[in-house]
């Protein structure tokens, strides 16, 4: 089967920054599904991958990496009973295993969900990192109640990315939390809005912004953009006892101690946490992607795809990370196949 990797981290106007390759279809393990992949979305995680994995050496094997994916299961493993052959599933994988830069791909079912049959397939392929993302931070790490926020407010920084987009939208609809998005153009302010953030702020400017708009003691941050960049701003807003959530990771050193008279916590979210350590609860996955399903087919959350480049080849792979590399994208980018 084609596959799309790297031996080298190179920039990705080189002619190997990508490459096509061949690779065995793989075989199921107990709980694996074999799916032939229809559409994929590229992440800023994807670039970050392919930029750090290969710094000043030559791979021995092309790495494949790749996340966000939608198909068909075309074989499943002897412990499977979630789906079967001819289901249409989306999910966002194992950062652990080889990447869904490919024609097929095994995943573990558990963190595998059902489709949404309202959305095409690379409506679909632009949400499953994303929405698993935003649904873990706001209430497995920051522990928001479903139902519950009423009287407090959440600061979403990045509210235009892809994982913005979701969290605004989750947080609309499953919370009565104020949400207040950052943006810095005329195009990603409306964005915001129209997903449903109550108000939008200016991160260039975050702590003159939301003084404008008489807000302080935030008691819920989430960070989605630049940790270091956005410190000292977040440990002067958020309010006493309140919590910050970051996705981010940064070179830059930033001193903890300052969220030391506030009481306030330090949340890290990675949504592959669960199945590259293999929790107990790696299961929730399938749990969540199934009621995100739920809610796009029952029209309460949307699909964020914004671009969609059409073909599996390296030269479409190439111009996704080109785009992606440039920090401007609105929602999400995808391939369709």
């Amino acid at each position: 089967m084609k596959s799309i990797g790297f031996t080298r981290s190179l920039p990705i106007e080189e002619a190997d920054s990508f490459i096509e390759i061949e690779t065995p279809t793989p075989t199921p393990g107990p709980h694996d599904l074999l799916v032939e992949i229809k559409a994929i979305s590229v992440n800023p995680a994807d670039a970050k991958v392919r930029m750090r994995s290969a710094v000043d050496k030559v791979l021995d094997e092309p790495l494949v990496i790749g996340y966000d994916a939608v198909g068909v299961v075309v074989a499943t493993g002897s412990d499977v009973s979630l789906f079967k052959t001819g289901d249409e599933v989306w999910y966002a994988g194992d950062a652990s295993r080889p990447g869904t830069n490919t024609e097929m791909h095994l995943v573990d079912e558990r963190v595998v969900g059902p489709k949404p049959k309202s959305l095409t397939n690379a409506q679909a392929a632009a949400m499953p990192l994303t929405s698993l993302t935003a649904w873990e931070m706001l209430f497995d790490r920051l522990g928001i109640k479903q139902g519950g926020g009423e009287g407090d407010t959440l600061l979403v920084i990045g509210g235009a990315g892809g994982v913005g987009s979701m969290t605004i939208q989750i947080a609309k609809q499953l919370t009565k939390l104020k949400i207040v998005a950052t943006a810095s153009r005329p195009e990603t302010e409306a964005w915001c809005k129209d997903l449903g953030a109550d108000i939008v702020v200016d991160h260039r400017d975050l702590l003159a912004s939301m003084k404008a708009k008489g807000l302080k003691d935030v008691k819920y941050i989430v960070q989605y953009a630049d940790l270091a960049q956005h410190w000292d701003a977040m440990c002067e807003l958020v309010a006493p006892q309140g919590k910050i959530g970051t996705i981010v990771e940064t070179d830059e050193p930033i001193n903890i101690s300052q969220l030391q008279g506030k009481s306030v916590a330090l949340c890290w979210e990675l949504m592959f946490t669960r199945v590259m350590h293999q929790t107990e609860d790696m299961a929730e996955q399938n749990k969540i992607l199934t009621r995100i399903a739920k809610m796009v087919d029952e029209g309460v959350i949307r699909t964020t795809l914004q671009q969609t480049l059409n073909g599996f080849t390296v030269e479409t792979m190439k111009e996704a990370h080109r785009r992606i590399e440039q920090a401007n994208v609105i929602g999400k980018l995808v391939i369709e196949y």
